[in-house]
């Protein structure tokens, strides 16, 4: 059992067995969903036997996901606590899977953590709705704002406005809640580091460190020219997008203390990681910002204008 949990007042956890059930829990009261929530690992834990797995009418679940010890507890007398898992075992047994919730709409697919060629395709656009807002807003309020997407806006607000864009298409940034351009820069950022796969595929992220150790100038800028071109186009027009919007930002460096090397550095690590831990970090990470910044520089050439 995988339970997706945050125990915000109105907010569902999702609890997902390992043949693929899953079923979404939802209540007004922050109280009663932690009461829930804490039954559920409790009554998983009982029915614990010998072995990682056990049955629990019907359902296979995993102890292991949970981080819960796989040991034995007696059963006592009915107390109030048992009575409590007993009904919520009876009503999870009675609620809809959280797939067919979606199939008749009663749950929308989110923004963020959602694949980019699928954002796209559900929004029916070439780059997705919310990265072009924010874009727009940045740059009529904001380009010349000290320490522009460096400084990071309140965490909570920036939370609140990720809530806003997954659960309602009414997205308004000019209302007065995402005030602090710092906070629209947080979501950006926060929307391409949550992207299941990055700007640059996974595929691509070694073909993008060759190209960057190029000793030639010109053969290292034609490479990773050729690549960005190669890219899916989702990913490229997206990447068109951003990179000529921060080029703007840079023309500000004056004002925004924003340099090409101060936007790859907080750039390079959001849209460019390899798919799994390399053995040498740090030097990958100084070959991520290499990239971004070779774009950043070659912009023109490589998206040129339309």
């Amino acid at each position: 059992c995988q339970c997706n949990t945050s125990l915000r007042k109105c907010l569902p956890f999702q609890l997902r067995s390992r043949d693929s059930s899953e079923y979404l829990i939802q209540h007004d009261s922050e109280t009663i969903i932690g009461t829930w929530y804490k039954a559920i690992i409790q009554g998983i834990q009982e029915q614990v036997t010998i072995g990682s797995e056990t049955k629990f009418r019907g359902t296979v679940w995993d102890w292991g996901v949970l981080g819960l010890s796989p040991t034995v507890s007696s059963m006592g007398p009915e107390s109030d606590s048992s009575k409590v898992r007993h009904k919520l075992r009876k009503f999870l047994l009675r609620r809809p899977t959280l797939q067919s919730l979606r199939e008749k709409g009663y749950i929308k697919d989110q923004v963020f953590g959602c694949a980019l060629s699928t954002l796209c395709e559900r929004e029916n656009s070439l780059i997705p709705r919310f990265v072009q807002q924010c874009i727009r807003t940045v740059e009529s309020r904001g380009l010349d704002i000290d320490g522009l997407y460096r400084i990071s806006g309140n965490l909570a607000t920036i939370q609140k406005l990720r809530y806003k864009v997954d659960h309602d298409e009414r997205l308004d940034l000019d209302d007065g809640r995402w005030e602090d351009v710092h906070v629209i820069t947080g979501a950006l950022k926060l929307f391409f580091r949550e992207l299941p796969e990055p700007l640059f595929p996974f595929s691509h992220f070694h073909q993008f460190i060759s190209a960057i150790s190029e000793r030639q100038k010109v053969r290292r800028s034609c490479h990773v020219r050729d690549l960005v071109h190669s890219l899916p186009a989702p990913n490229q027009n997206t990447m068109r997008l951003l990179f000529q919007h921060l080029c703007r930002v840079i023309e500000h460096k004056e004002e925004n203390r924003m340099s090409v090397q101060s936007v790859a550095i907080v750039f390079g690590p959001t849209l460019l990681r390899p798919e799994f831990e390399e053995g040498n970090m740090p030097m990958t990470m100084v070959f991520q910002n290499q990239v971004v910044e070779l774009i950043l520089q070659q912009c023109r050439d490589i998206f040129p204008q339309r």
